[in-house]
């Protein structure tokens, strides 16, 4: 069975029709997992005898036609959320060990559908990075070419839906970790507004910026794990009281009057041609079908990153400071308290997730919290008021999802600042607390994919997938070579 660019009504067509049993397709996504994941290294731990069980229990609801969206569906779930009974490591040596005693709301959600379990799939250590490659445990190649890097943080989610392993899978966007390597890996990811998905059981990273998301083949597949994974959550203070519509409702929207608006700071020198042109030739293609192109500015936008991870690094420095190795985590070696905690964090934690630590504290220490943080937190407020201006002359706004195409592995991680560089397209929308998809629009010369963001008013997720879903029904996608 070709499980590349499967989606999840044609699995749900075939499990319901009983062309597959869903123990069956459970088994061919594992036949899958065990012939590539040697190359990719996507997961970090496979739960193949959990996710049969599941499926024997799938299945048993399918015969009875009582199945729901995601009944029997296999997909992988980012080793950040949380997962009763099964090892989450955020990709660290600090949590190695650490088996979860509850589930995260979003795996509560997937359960009550009776969905399957493939495993925790890797990404950037505590979510801190672009790359997957500060992972402590498998540092995930991309499927189009595996001496790239398949973006981060949720580099191992996208990998192994664009490889085939997983029909869609979950990930976390704090600064653009779903959308940036949903387009280096040529799918489909979503970033909902900040509160549509509760964050009760995800590793908290920075806490007024992440956001839990899905990553799949298509807007569609996109749209129906929303359906089922958002909603007010009481365990979430930050959860939005808002009610939860049919994201798909929009498939097949007419484009006519729609207005995109093209920021002209996001199509600047820093974004590379090739990159550029597929995205403007998208917008070309929209207006095509009847919408109007509308210019516009975020003159902020070159303060973005800056502002983002002063505000991240901050929020990071306050959460990690609970792994002390006391209570649970890598537990340190010393004669003292302070020898212990000292032990604990240099050995658990990695260079990257040191290196925000450090900064973090930094712009929260007396004498600089003034200067830097308060400075950002005032950016913040710049940023919302931009993009407010401009959602009263547009519906939607069209950017690249990255300046560049997947980097060759090496290439960028020993320079942070070229790497934190690299989030300037991204990182606003997490400011600004808005919900964006990244779809493929076009490949380079090399054949790697590029990706285009399509951001939209809080809330109206909606109409970003009955967007992303009008343009991928006239672009000619291509598979990845492994």
């Amino acid at each position: 069975m070709e499980l590349k660019n499967q989606t999840l009504s044609s699995l749900r067509t075939m499990l319901d029709t009983k062309e597959i049993g869903a123990k069956e397709l459970c088994e061919e996504y594992f036949a899958a997992i065990k012939e590539k994941d040697s190359k990719v290294l996507s997961f970090i731990t496979v739960t193949e005898e959990l996710a049969l069980k599941q499926a024997e229990k799938a299945q048993e609801i399918i015969d009875k036609g009582e199945a729901k969206a995601l009944t029997g569906i296999p997909l992988a779930i980012k080793d950040n959320i949380c997962t009763d009974g099964v090892a989450t490591t955020c990709a660290s040596k600090m949590l190695e060990n650490f088996i979860p005693p509850y589930d995260a709301c979003v795996i509560e959600k997937l359960k009550a559908q009776d969905f399957v379990m493939l495993g925790k799939v890797s990404m950037d250590e505590f979510a801190m990075g672009g790359s997957t490659q500060t992972s402590a445990f498998a540092k995930t190649k991309n499927p189009y070419d595996l001496n790239r890097v398949p973006g981060g943080s949720s580099g191992g989610s996208a990998a192994a839906v664009s490889a085939g392993m997983a029909v869609a899978a979950l990930g976390s966007d704090t600064g653009g970790s779903i959308r940036q390597p949903s387009s280096f890996c040529g799918v489909t990811g979503i970033k909902p507004t900040y509160g549509r998905v509760s964050r009760y059981g995800l590793v908290a990273f920075a806490s007024s910026l992440d956001q839990i998301g899905p990553i799949a083949n298509n807007a569609r597949d996109c749209g129906t794990i929303l359906n089922v994974i958002c909603g007010k959550d009481e365990r979430d203070a930050t959860s939005a009281r808002v009610d939860v519509p049919d994201f798909c409702e929009k498939i097949g929207m007419d484009m006519k009057g729609i207005k995109i608006a093209l920021p002209k700071e996001f199509f600047a020198d820093s974004v590379d041609d090739e990159v550029k042109n597929a995205v403007l030739a998208a917008a070309k293609k929209y207006e095509e079908m009847g919408a109007e192109l509308v210019d516009c500015s975020i003159s902020s936008l070159k303060y973005a990153v800056a502002a983002y991870y002063l505000v991240a690094s901050a929020e990071a420095a306050s959460n990690l400071s609970r792994f002390d190795g006391v209570k649970y985590g890598l537990h340190g070696e010393g004669r003292t308290f302070d020898e212990m905690i000292r032990d604990s964090r240099s050995r658990g934690f990695g260079d990257e997730v040191k290196r925000r630590i450090l900064l973090g504290n930094y712009a929260l220490s007396s004498g600089y919290y003034d200067a830097y943080y308060l400075k950002a937190l005032a950016l913040k407020q710049e940023i919302i008021k931009e993009y407010n201006e401009i959602f009263t002359k547009a519906d939607i706004i069209l950017t690249p999802t990255a300046p560049t195409v997947a980097y060759r592995i090496g290439e960028q991680e020993t320079d942070p600042v070229k790497m934190y560089l690299a989030d300037i397209c991204t990182v606003t929308v997490n400011i600004a607390s808005l919900p964006a998809i990244s779809t493929t629009c076009g490949y380079d010369s090399q054949g790697m994919p590029i990706g285009m963001s399509l951001i939209g008013k809080k809330f109206d997720e909606s109409t970003l997938i009955g967007a992303a879903d009008a343009f991928e029904k006239i672009f000619e996608k291509r598979t990845a070579n492994i």
